[in-house]
């Protein structure tokens, strides 16, 4: 997991980067700038040398920042104009060095390729939005970390003209943000103000919260984290309990759960779903359909007994139908029992719900109508049988008992109290831990946000729980892995099958049909 740093601890990192380990802040900038290039390059597939670079610049370091990537785009090749908005003196430390590099090399060709270098100190907006039409790319370096009020007067109107420079021709022309889109607070998901909206942003050390959870993040594009040299072992050091899932994680949830020579369905994980009322037939099919499409090696479903042919007519063949009225389906052998999609709301439900939880001999995913009957969610959960609530937000706010003030505090501050696994499903969805540990999943796609979407997903979740139950053992760190990956997996699907389906056309069943594809670069070999 990537840890998510606040601009306060990013500054302490990179203090302690040069104290600690003698690293120098002009060496940080100059590979913060050059990371920038990589991407730039990677982008472009290494054909730099007929675009047209506009390098804007504000004063401090994220401006610094800039200075370097307009230098090292120069002597590759690149034809740059870099526009600093005030006077060299007026800048200070790093960026200061590296705006007097660029004044002297001003009108100096490239050695090899002859590219001119153009350096200007603008005075006003003015000089920049001629050279803004000639452009092809647009490097954001006019405001970094440090901003905590919105952009005013001339430089907010840039933002707007970069804005309509965008949309003219979004197809061949880029925005690319230094560490962060200009006028996003670091720390805030909210925007503060008028801000740049950037195709790529290159964050340095860390992701930072507006670069991972919208509103902001839908500003920044494509997320790239650049090590710029900080040893890995500052940033763990820093207490923050905000992360972001990466790869890696899906990896090694693979990695450890891999079907091996002597599995078998018992092996594979065995998933009891309560599901289903005369009124929603389908949630029941389409949770115990993309459990076993998940991966699940015996899937379940219990129903009431009035719905049983209909729900029959729409599950796979594999799928195991019981009636929810025979009392001894709760004696089975499980490894995970779900409840809730599509469950009727009454006293009958409640009731049904309590005693599952009450009696339960495995740990428990509560979904939908379940969570609805729990709430205002009074119960603790344990080490031993935990519980998995996975509401969306109109169900986290019953549970609560109050409207939503910050979801990611209130998320982390209901698991620590409940001792609960929380997925709090949005636009980018949450995994909280009992022990405050958030972690922000970066993958998803709103063209599943329809009907089902939500019985879906609670079946993928079962099946990666359960696949990791029976290989792992029921402990809360490893049912908090199996979300996370599951969570990702499931959100990389989606925007597969949106890509080649349609975003207005995709339906949430669609979605398991994807979980090969999204689940091809994780795979053992």
């Amino acid at each position: 997991m990537l840890k998510v740093l606040s601009v306060e601890q990013m500054r302490r990192v990179d203090e302690l980067t040069t104290y600690q380990y003698g690293i120098p802040s002009l060496l940080l900038m100059e590979n913060a700038g050059r990371s920038v290039v990589e991407t730039i390059k990677t982008k472009f597939n290494d054909k730099i040398r007929d675009k047209r670079f506009l390098v804007l610049c504000g004063r401090g370091n994220n401006g610094g920042d800039g200075a370097v990537v307009a230098r090292i785009l120069w002597m590759q090749g690149a034809k740059v104009k870099a526009f600093l908005f005030g006077r060299v003196e007026d800048a200070k430390g790093d960026a200061a060095v590296n705006f007097n590099i660029l004044r002297r090399l001003n009108g100096s060709k490239a050695p090899l390729f002859g590219s001119v270098l153009e350096f200007h100190e603008a005075s006003n907006v003015n000089n920049v939005l001629d050279e803004l039409e000639k452009s092809d790319v647009v490097i954001d370096s006019l405001f970094g970390t440090g901003i905590s009020r919105p952009i005013e007067g001339d430089l907010a109107n840039l933002l707007l003209s970069l804005k309509n420079w965008k949309s003219e021709n979004t197809h061949s022309r880029v925005v690319i943000s230094a560490d962060i889109p200009s006028g996003l607070n670091a720390d805030k998901s909210e925007p503060i103000g008028p801000a740049v909206n950037a195709d790529i942003t290159v964050t340095f050390t860390a992701p930072k919260l507006a670069c991972v959870y919208p509103p902001c993040s839908n500003l920044c594009g494509e997320l790239h984290v650049a090590n710029i040299g900080t040893p890995a072992s500052l940033i763990q050091s820093v207490d923050s309990r905000i992360f972001v899932t990466e790869k890696r994680d899906v990896q090694e949830w693979i990695k450890e759960t891999e079907v091996t020579s002597d599995s078998y369905k018992k092996k594979r994980g065995r998933v009891l779903i309560i599901a289903g009322s005369e009124n929603y037939v389908g949630a029941a099919a389409l949770a115990a359909n993309a459990c076993f499409e998940a991966g699940a090696g015996m899937v379940t479903s219990a129903v009431p007994r009035a719905i049983r042919d209909a729900v029959s007519s729409r599950l796979l063949n594999e799928v195991i139908l019981r009636d929810i009225e025979d009392q001894d389906i709760f004696s089975g052998e499980f490894d995970l029992v779900a409840i809730g999609c599509g469950l009727s709301a009454g006293l009958q439900t409640q009731e049904l719900v309590k005693q599952v939880v009450d009696r339960r001999m495995t740990p428990i995913l509560l979904d939908a109508e379940a969570l609805n009957a729990l709430s205002p969610f009074a119960l603790k959960g344990d080490d031993e049988m935990p519980l998995i609530l996975t509401p969306h937000i109109g169900e986290f706010k019953r549970l609560m008992g109050r409207d939503i003030r910050d979801r990611i505090s209130d998320a982390s501050e209901f698991a620590i109290k409940h001792r609960v696994l929380l997925v709090l499903k949005g636009e980018r969805s949450l995994i909280a831990k009992p022990d405050g540990t958030i972690v922000i999943n970066p993958t998803g796609d709103a063209g599943i946000s329809r009907a089902g979407a939500g019985d879906t997903l609670a079946g993928i979740l079962s099946a990666f729980v359960a696949q990791t139950l029976s290989t792992k053992g029921k402990s809360i760190d490893n049912i908090f892995q199996a979300l996370l990956a599951g969570l990702y997996i499931a959100g990389k699907a989606a925007q597969i099958a949106a890509n080649q389906i349609s975003r207005r056309f995709l339906l949430p069943s669609e979605v398991t049909k994807y979980l090969v594809d999204a689940s091809k670069e994780f795979e053992v070999r």
